[in-house]
């Protein structure tokens, strides 16, 4: 499958590395580090030198018990970066986002995929991917980054997920948002206990069966840590290739990931093996 963003194309016949780029001072794991938008584009540039097939840029912080931030804040932090990435990099770039005006904004700007933990739920957003006619994600969250980890809840985390992200791509397709254009992320970490995040990873397989391009972001998540007895961010990068193999076996198009090479070569053997 080869999918238009913007100005370049994203070949998902293979798993495919995302990278992360946040502009914002509060990420849970490289907060402050490249909000400047120049540190932003040599970080960007670095990425893909090491293999990233697409950057996700994001300017609002959603680890659990992020604050939001302004329409206008989210705006200054990241359409100057969009600018200066769609104008000098050689790959799609994603705005991670929840805000329709933003969504707007950023694919004026250049932006060639949306990618929103909230599915597009927030009013005006559907609306918006709509009529930009561009790629968007979709992904699970249950509640809202600032409460999401206060003791979430499910009969059947499997079903439920898989069951709201068909849900949302339903209401993509009704609203003319091709079904190409779709791609389905069961957020990991987003308002899930450890064993709901296990019980989702066991049986990702199960999520292929929905017919759309599957993104998993496990990369130095909480569930990570706690499986290696606590360790911080910065110390769960063998934990986070770990699970990016197991995600990709099972059916992930996309590894939405910090450490950019070494992912690469993990998905370069996983590749390797699995057609």
């Amino acid at each position: 499958m080869i999918i238009r963003c913007a100005d370049h194309s994203l070949d998902l016949n293979e798993p495919r590395v995302m990278g992360i780029l946040n502009v914002t001072p509060d990420s849970f794991s490289d907060g402050g580090m490249f909000v400047k938008p120049s540190d932003a584009l040599k970080h960007a540039v670095r990425m893909v030198e090491e293999g990233a097939a697409i950057i996700d840029v994001g300017g609002e912080s959603t680890r659990p018990g992020a604050q939001s931030v302004s329409l206008q804040q989210e705006l200054d932090r990241v359409i100057p970066v969009i600018e200066t990435l769609t104008s000098e990099l050689s790959v799609p770039v994603s705005i991670d986002t929840s805000k329709p005006e933003v969504m707007r904004e950023a694919a004026t700007a250049g932006a060639g995929m949306i990618n929103d933990v909230c599915a597009l739920s927030a009013e005006g957003a559907i609306e918006a991917v709509s009529e930009l006619q561009i790629p968007v994600c979709l992904m699970h969250m249950q509640g809202e980054p600032r409460s999401m980890q206060q003791q979430p809840l499910y009969d059947d985390v499997v079903a439920e997920v898989s069951d709201y992200l068909q849900q949302r791509a339903q209401a993509c397709l009704a609203a003319g948002i091709p079904g190409q254009y779709i791609l389905l992320d069961p957020g990991f970490g987003f308002g899930k206990t450890l064993q709901h995040n296990l019980l989702l990873l066991q049986n990702f397989e199960s999520l292929t069966a929905l017919g759309y391009p599957l993104l998993a972001g496990v990369s130095r998540k909480s569930m990570i840590g706690q499986i290696l007895d606590e360790r911080g961010a910065d110390q769960r990068l063998y934990g986070s290739l770990a699970a990016a193999v197991i995600a990709a076996m099972k059916g992930a198009s996309i590894l939405r990931v910090h450490d950019v090479r070494a992912t690469v070569d993990a998905m370069r053997v996983t590749a390797a093996v699995i057609q």
